[in-house]
């Protein structure tokens, strides 16, 4: 049995993602462990068919916390027996290809996300480049690996020469719940983080006349309340912070309609196929996205989404008032996501997963 270590900066609560690619590999033979962080605000760990490590950290945020995780995690890393490991993104990349050297064995490199493309790492020079020169050194030396979007694969292998596999982000096909009642409410479910296009959201929220649900939490949320403040939008935003998976999706389908904008900022925005949308598409629900290409794929095969062009005050508030005003409309998005969660779900997608595994080892 190969017993396969992944690595990632997160506590794993809520880090449904790597559920999925974990539980798979247990299912299918694998010895897993998944290794993150220990944060005050972590609950204790539910019941997983696999093994799950939180590390403890003195400094959580910053260049100091990414030092000492690192180092932790390699110190950790060197001290077990392993027969592959897979890095995931870019801030635990250095401990898992020094840790695969000396003891020779297979790694991955999961590029979940363009990182030196993200907008909290794009807009501070000193931070892209010293991550830009991580990519650099360590990307090449990891020849096999995956990213979540054709776009984001073809960038990786234009910046690094690597061809890697695109095994998407895609939900597990779950029963919805019945006789639900949809609600006359918008929800946003995800990170809170900068470029999620809630400068413009919160001012659009004072000519919409429904309420906002917001279910996450993330680097911009002092920010997000602010904007809720200054914009007298209280009674009308509700900011509900982290969620269990199973409570997002209880919410998700009795909401009308589903919130994710984002900046075109760098190429991981442009090319990502976000959580949220695949998510909003699994609740039924209906939702308004960019018009970007990983949602025009999927768009002009299942019409599921409103796509916007433009990202300002005026254009988010009048396709939401417009959409939430058109009940024919609703129905029809509804539908198509019914149809399309049937095709884009995690068992058709851990297929890929599992024979991408099962060739590394053999």
């Amino acid at each position: 049995m190969k017993h396969i270590y992944f690595t990632v900066t997160n506590d794993l609560t809520y880090d449904q993602r790597m559920h999925r690619i974990c539980t798979s590999l247990s299912s299918a033979g694998f010895k897993v462990t998944l290794v993150g962080r220990k944060l005050k605000s972590s609950v204790p760990f539910q019941p997983k068919p696999y093994k799950q490590k939180r590390l403890r950290c003195f400094f959580n945020k910053g260049f100091l916390f990414y030092a000492e995780y690192n180092l932790r995690l390699f110190v950790f890393l060197l001290s077990k027996k392993m027969d592959g490991i897979c890095a995931i993104d870019l801030d635990t990349i250095l401990p898992c290809l020094l840790v695969s050297k000396l003891k020779r064995i297979q790694r991955v490199y999961d590029a979940h996300e363009y990182f030196t493309e993200l907008k909290e790492v794009r807009s501070r020079p000193i931070v892209r480049h010293f991550w830009s020169a991580v990519a650099k050194v360590a990307v090449p030396r990891f020849q096999h690996g995956y990213t979540v979007s054709d776009g984001l694969a073809k960038e990786f292998s234009i910046t690094y020469g690597r061809n890697y596999l695109v095994i998407r982000n895609l939900p597990v096909l779950t029963p919805l719940q019945q006789n639900v009642v949809r609600e006359d409410f918008i929800v946003f479910q995800g990170a809170v983080n900068e470029a999620r296009g809630f400068e413009y959201l919160i001012p659009a929220m004072r000519s919409i006349p429904y309420n906002l649900v917001i279910c996450g939490d993330g680097n911009f949320m002092s920010q997000l309340k602010d904007l809720i403040q200054k914009n007298e939008v209280n009674e009308k935003v509700e900011v509900r912070g982290m969620m269990l998976p199973e409570e997002l999706r209880k919410t998700a389908q009795r909401a009308k309609l589903g919130v994710g904008l984002a900046e075109k900022e760098g190429i991981n925005q442009f090319f990502a196929l976000p959580n949220k949308f695949l998510e909003y598409m699994h609740a039924g629900l209906p939702q308004i996205a960019m018009d970007f290409p990983e949602y025009q794929k999927i768009n002009q095969q299942f019409p599921v989404a409103m796509l916007l062009e433009e990202l300002s005050v005026d254009a988010v508030a009048n396709v939401v008032n417009e959409t939430m005003a058109n009940d024919t409309l609703l129905e029809e998005m509804h539908l198509q996501a019914i149809k399309a969660r049937e095709v884009y779900c995690w068992q058709q997608e851990e297929k890929i997963l599992l024979q991408f595994y099962q060739d590394l080892f053999c």
